[in-house]
């Protein structure tokens, strides 16, 4: 079985920075895409940036360009969302989710199948 487990949230002032961890487990093929998705209170889950484990592509949302940056590191099973510059208006629970085979520029048109449980960031201004 896939399974995901996200970590990392926390409280941190505007301007700060924090890393989000996605640990996962189960993926029997190299064509996974680990995403991460948002959702604030009140408002519709907003895709913001995934990577293809197999070579290392990304995608971001307009909203975190240049901002927040996907890596992975197979050897640990574990995808980091590292988060700069944060804005009160990036908080939000965070999920990380896995699909396989799809094409990281369209993340938003696809379900992902599996789901971690989410962790909350804060940006006090």
């Amino acid at each position: 079985d896939v399974q995901l487990q996200a970590s990392g949230g926390g409280l941190v002032q505007a301007g700060g920075s924090l890393r989000l961890s996605c640990t996962f487990s189960g993926f029997t093929h190299n064509d996974y895409v680990v995403g991460w998705f948002r959702q604030a209170p009140g408002k519709e889950r907003e895709g913001v940036s995934c990577i293809k484990i197999s070579d290392g592509s990304t995608y971001y949302a307009n909203s975190v360009k240049g901002r927040f940056t996907s890596s992975s590191d197979y050897a640990k099973n574990t995808v980091y969302l590292q988060m700069n510059n944060l804005k009160p208006e990036d908080t939000a629970v965070y999920y990380c989710a896995a699909e396989r085979a799809i094409d990281v520029q369209y993340m938003d048109l696809y379900n992902f199948d599996y789901w971690g449980q989410g962790t909350l960031v804060t940006v006090s201004s």
